[in-house]
């Protein structure tokens, strides 16, 4: 069973953001919040196809060195659990932990990289869920990769409820994979998160991907405000 102390920062590319959301090319022409984005590379990969993402983390409060530095301590650790429950997994475009670890790494070079300069311009901005400093409907796409769900034993149903308010307070297209918990079956807080928004007006749905490398985490949920 893949198991973590801790939330850990590591980070996916553009093409895993693509096909993990779903995202069209329609989709990347509109403003596109990353929540709890950590060091993906998906903003500045997005940026330089002149795509408008901002991304938020509290792990932005921290100075480039100060990441690369948190994610050396994690690094192994995530891949020495990933080398242990390799069965969990879909080897087939990754072919290998060691692969993996490479991939990842790339990213999250890639995010570093760009992480000082787009601070400055204002595209990584420190803040967490379940309070963002945008104004309401600031973005058409809200994002939320390896975050909620995953964390299930670390992140309550209160604090699930509120992110996903918070993402539906900024959005209007909510999007979030995937459901699993980080020990493997679905979430339990999915369909209570997702019976909640249909109450309150939303259209809610789980729509299944063209991605799948954790094995069963090839579904994301969607919300969408009705108009």
């Amino acid at each position: 069973m893949f198991a973590l102390d801790r939330i850990v920062p590591w980070g996916r590319s553009f093409d895993e953001y693509r096909r993990m959301f779903a995202l069209s090319d329609a989709d990347l022409q509109r403003r596109i919040v990353d929540c709890g984005a950590g060091p993906a590379s998906f903003n500045v990969e997005a940026t330089r196809r002149g795509a408008h993402v901002i991304s938020c983390d509290p792990l932005y409060q921290c100075e480039a060195d100060d990441i690369r530095q948190r994610i050396g301590a994690t690094y192994d650790t995530v891949l020495a659990e990933t080398r242990r429950n390799q069965h969990e997994f879909v080897w087939g475009a990754i072919a290998s932990v060691e692969e993996l670890g490479a991939i990842r790494m790339a990213a999250m070079d890639e995010f570093l990289g760009d992480y000082t300069m787009g601070r400055a311009a204002g595209r990584y901005v420190d803040a967490a869920l379940p309070e963002l400093p945008f104004l309401d409907a600031s973005f058409d796409i809200a994002l939320c990769s390896h975050l909620l769900f995953l964390y299930t034993d670390h992140l309550d149903d209160t604090f699930h409820f509120l992110a996903v308010r918070e993402m539906c307070r900024i959005a209007a297209d909510v999007r979030i994979f995937p459901l699993i918990s980080l020990n493997g079956p679905k979430s339990r807080f999915v369909d209570p998160i997702g019976q909640v928004f249909r109450h309150l007006g939303f259209t809610v749905a789980i729509e299944k991907v063209g991605y799948e490398f954790r094995r069963g985490a090839n579904e994301m949920l969607h919300i969408r405000r009705s108009t």
